[in-house]
């Protein structure tokens, strides 16, 4: 069996929504297996044994979160030459636009020689002040539809063997 690793971090809930709905949207593949798990838990024997991968995490300060910053520095050497050319996608809850938290993980990606396998889905919650951004988030239905055929879409290709 085919396995999609999600490796996420959420500090106010809109990440964990989108990881959950783009796992849920995977799941309908039954014949891929879904690991969804929380970065600060995730090892680099599952990026191994995985055959794609979704990365989810909230923009701060304009850039990934640090506790997925930190299980990249904590896999990437070694998962370096040994997960070549394996699809990804990448979720990111913004309060602004998430744009170089989406360039910060194609930099990482692109150094492991993974295949990306669509455009970062980027969902903008549009908190600026303090009081915003630290409120817990919720996601609207339509844009976790969008993370649920997001993950629905990789797990058919790692499925189907076209990544």
């Amino acid at each position: 069996m085919k396995t999609l690793l999600i490796v996420y971090h959420s500090m106010t809930g809109g990440t964990l929504q989108m990881a959950q709905a783009a796992a849920a949207g995977a799941r309908a593949q039954v014949s891929v297996h879904v690991e969804l798990v929380p970065a600060a838990l995730a090892v680099p024997e599952q990026l191994l044994t995985a055959d794609g991968y979704l990365f989810a995490t909230p923009e701060n300060l304009a850039a990934i979160s640090g506790q997925l910053k930190d299980f990249f520095d904590r896999s990437y050497y070694a998962a370096l030459d040994r997960i070549a050319g394996r699809p990804y996608a990448t979720l990111i809850c913004a309060g602004s636009d998430g744009h170089n938290a989406a360039q910060q993980i194609e930099r990482i990606a692109t150094g492991w020689r993974l295949k990306r396998i669509a455009p970062a889905l980027i969902v903008c919650t549009h908190a600026q002040t303090p009081e915003h951004i630290l409120r817990p988030k919720t996601i609207e239905p339509g844009q976790l539809q969008l993370c649920a055929d997001l993950g629905a879409t990789i797990a058919a290709g790692i499925d189907l063997g076209i990544y």
